[in-house]
């Protein structure tokens, strides 16, 4: 029998860890934490790992700031939280320093260009994962691999790519993670070989949405609604030419729902890019990211309020749509191709039938063939499965429903069973 998961079965499975949280919240109760976030000492931390000083500009400090004095005012971390979230910080400023020290090395990336890349900006949980995997299969296009895209420099070739040393790295992460929290795999896919989205590559510049699932940090969402994305969506740009050194193709295939806080930004970088929006009901839409939401914040807090984060995601979410609306508006009917997950989900082939229409072209032979069997050999519930309730953040479905109503009915979003 599969097993269903709700944020309720997340948290931090490992006894070790637990008394260590125990003891960190002993200490922190006389003053002493176990890991403070100043950004001055992440910097330095980062610099000496990395060997170098050259982060490029100073662009990360401001949301290094804004997102340290979040995590220390509001994220209400336990001790294993803080350990975490310090090494990540340090690893993402480490990364950006080895990919400004590898392009500086080798400069012909910078002209690589990123040719009518393939770009999904629908919010999460509207087949998005889905999606990016079939369009990946198409010979003519690659998708960044988890793997990869957390360490993008030394780009891997195609005579290094299969034994790569990293894949074995990031699958041992992963499946720590996994081992940590068993609800998360059931809830999200993760895997060293599949197809990611393109967000740790903003992480290199601390602008992303990808910093808000770990804690609760309203202020640094705040601030980061507001931002100028530019710089961002440089270190983004940075680390496909990179990776497209090693590897090249025609095109890309990208994702993550932080397009949508920035799509001005992001044509500026890819002014030829084919943009899919996909669309679903948001009331599991909302639902479904917040039970995610607070499963992954139960790994690194004691102290997780599924009402709040709930909260705070329902707003992101509306922003979102907000700002996608928006586009649409000031924008002809053909700027992006819409998908619908009802659709995705009867009939996936048709879908990517009906994206390389809208842009002109039609899948390959050898592509159709490849997500026959993609499909064929797919098992969506090999973790568990996620189960969610609206009532549990103090919302319903009827309410969402008249919250997002124009958002829905502008696309004619269906309403799913329940």
């Amino acid at each position: 029998m599969t097993k269903t998961y709700t944020f309720r079965d997340g948290g931090l499975n490992s006894r070790p860890l637990r008394v260590l949280n125990g003891v960190g919240a002993a200490l922190e109760w006389v003053g002493i934490k176990s890991s403070r976030f100043e950004p001055d000492a992440i910097v330095e931390a980062a610099i000496k790992k990395a060997g170098s000083s050259d982060l490029g500009s100073d662009s990360y400090r401001e949301p290094l700031q804004q997102y340290c004095s979040s995590l220390e005012e509001e994220a209400k971390l336990s001790s294993f939280g803080r350990i975490v979230l310090h090494n990540m910080l340090v690893t993402s400023l480490v990364t950006r320093i080895k990919v400004q020290s590898w392009t500086k090395a080798n400069p012909r990336a910078r002209e690589e260009e990123i040719v009518r890349p393939l770009i999904i900006v629908g919010l999460p949980r509207t087949g998005t994962s889905l999606l990016s995997q079939l369009l990946a299969l198409d010979p003519m296009v690659r998708a960044p691999l988890q793997w990869e895209s957390r360490s993008p420099v030394p780009p891997p070739t195609l005579s290094s790519a299969a034994e790569d040393p990293r894949i074995a790295e990031c699958a041992k992460g992963l499946a720590g993670l996994a081992k940590l929290n068993p609800a998360i795999q059931a809830m999200h896919p993760f895997g060293a070989m599949l197809a990611e989205e393109c967000v740790p590559f903003l992480m290199l510049d601390l602008r992303t949405l990808g910093l808000e699932t770990q804690a609760l940090v309203p202020s640094y969402g705040a601030w980061l609604e507001d931002c100028d994305m530019t710089s961002a969506y440089e270190q983004h740009r940075m680390c496909l030419q990179a990776l497209q050194t090693g590897q090249p193709t025609e095109h890309w295939t990208l994702k993550t729902p932080n397009h949508l806080w920035a799509l001005d930004t992001l044509l500026e970088f890819y002014p030829d890019a084919r943009l899919i929006w996909t669309h679903r009901d948001p009331g599991p839409v909302v639902t479904s990211v917040a039970s995610l939401n607070t499963t992954m914040q139960r790994t690194f807090s004691n102290h997780v309020d599924p009402i709040a984060v709930g909260r705070e995601w329902k707003h992101k979410l509306a922003h979102a749509v907000a700002r996608g609306l928006a586009h649409d508006d000031r924008n002809s009917p053909g700027w992006c191709v819409h998908v619908g997950y009802a659709e995705m989900m009867r009939d996936p082939l048709s879908a990517i039938r009906k994206i390389y229409a809208h842009f002109g072209n039609e899948p390959s032979t050898l592509h159709e063939r490849r997500v026959e069997a993609w499909l064929e050999e797919r098992h969506q519930s090999v973790h568990g499965r996620h189960g969610y309730d609206p009532a549990d953040f103090e919302w319903s479905y009827e309410g969402l429903a008249e919250e997002f109503s124009e958002y829905r009915e502008r696309f004619g979003i269906e309403a799913e069973k329940r």
